[in-house]
């Protein structure tokens, strides 16, 4: 009864205490935690209205701004299912 909770408040000088003691010398943040698994999530093939629900977002607008894709993922995702990528002896235009 005497712990805080699992809260807000907690969980930021959580965050604050480990990356400080890390010594990376970059700022960090609870939201940076939960942007960065958001990403991985749907660059893991997670559905984006999962997503929107776990996050807490009333609108899958607000949801949006975790689709981002990377150049990277782009070209392995257009590798791996666009059919000019993978015909044999046709070569797909560079991305």
């Amino acid at each position: 009864m005497g712990r805080e909770r699992l809260g807000a408040t907690w969980l930021t000088s959580q965050v604050h205490h480990y990356l400080e003691a890390s010594g990376v010398g970059k700022p960090g943040s609870c939201h940076l935690f939960r942007h960065s698994a958001a990403t991985l999530m749907l660059e893991g093939g997670a559905d984006v209205r999962y997503v929107q629900e776990l996050l807490g977002h009333r609108s899958l607008a607000a949801t949006h701004i975790y689709t981002r894709v990377s150049p990277e993922r782009l070209a392995a995702v257009h590798a791996a299912t666009h059919p000019g990528a993978v015909l044999p002896g046709h070569e797909a235009f560079p991305l």
